[in-house]
């Protein structure tokens, strides 16, 4: 089957899709980081902060103008039998032990190995955190140009990243983003960007819920707050929607989203009005 290279971005603060692009190309590949920071400059007047990202993502030439840039990033480094053999080489005294914050995880003792690198195409050192016992067979191999941010910091901020793919993860199985609607790179493109559009309005109406929702994934804002029978009225100058009976409507009520009529400017300029049954 055919495939596609998306590249999608994510704020972890407001966790919302910023940014993706599904015309990808493998020669392109490695320099759409910098093609998102320049989207990123252009809609915000500022480069971003911080950019956590796996080891696949870009090269080491292209993490040197991240650095040139003053932009912080964290990725990973790829595993070679070599540096395996040299980590676990390594005396005990090397390691020190760390503590996680998060009370709900197993491995939260990690030992960590800290070093200063070079690496082909990248111009300076780097900053290398070997962590063991995260509960991987393999050790995990964090690079980075942060030079302030402590060992915890840096373990939980890349920790973070599984977020980002839990959000993939919901994007694939709600939205659908893995399911080609087209072959042409426009449409699956256009498709993408719809992707986004829905996931943000489902995240803005989540936060405006409050409550438990306020961080729910979208398929359970919809599956107790939208997947709702009703019944529908079209007047000269109002769309009203009753909706039934059920549960979860007073989040709604207390919401105030059926305070007031929403205008329809590309349904005949109408208004529309939800009310409950």
């Amino acid at each position: 089957q055919k495939g596609i290279l998306v590249f999608l971005a994510r704020d972890a603060a407001h966790s919302v899709l910023r940014y993706a692009n599904a015309g990808v190309t493998k020669d392109e590949q490695a320099d759409e980081i910098l093609q998102f920071v320049r989207f990123w400059k252009k809609h915000t007047g500022q480069a971003p902060t911080e950019l956590v990202f796996d080891s696949q993502l870009t090269t080491y030439e292209k993490l040197s103008e991240l650095n040139r840039e003053g932009i912080g990033f964290i990725t990973l480094r790829r595993r070679s039998q070599k540096m395996l053999r040299q980590i676990y080489s390594q005396p005990e005294s090397a390691w020190r032990r760390i503590s996680l914050p998060a009370l709900t995880r197993i491995y939260r003792n990690p030992k960590v190995l800290e070093e200063r690198v070079t690496l082909s195409g990248y111009e300076g050192e780097l900053r290398q955190l070997t962590v063991m016992e995260l509960g991987h067979e393999e050790p995990t191999v964090l690079l980075t140009n942060r030079r302030k941010l402590g060992p915890v910091e840096l373990v939980t901020r890349y920790a973070q990243r599984m977020l980002i793919e839990n959000g993939i993860s919901e994007a694939v199985q709600f939205f659908h983003i893995d399911a080609l609607s087209s072959m042409v790179g426009m449409k699956v493109d256009f498709d993408m960007q719809l992707t986004l559009v829905a996931s943000s309005l489902y995240r803005i109406m989540a936060q405006r819920i409050g409550r438990e929702y306020s961080h729910s994934q979208a398929k359970t804002v919809f599956r107790h707050l939208l997947d709702i029978s009703g019944k529908v009225e079209i007047t000269a100058s109002t769309v009203v929607v009753t909706l039934d009976k059920r549960a979860h409507n007073p989040y709604l009520v207390a919401s105030g989203l059926t305070d007031r009529p929403v205008p329809m400017p590309w349904f005949g300029n109408k208004h529309l009005v939800l009310q409950f049954a």
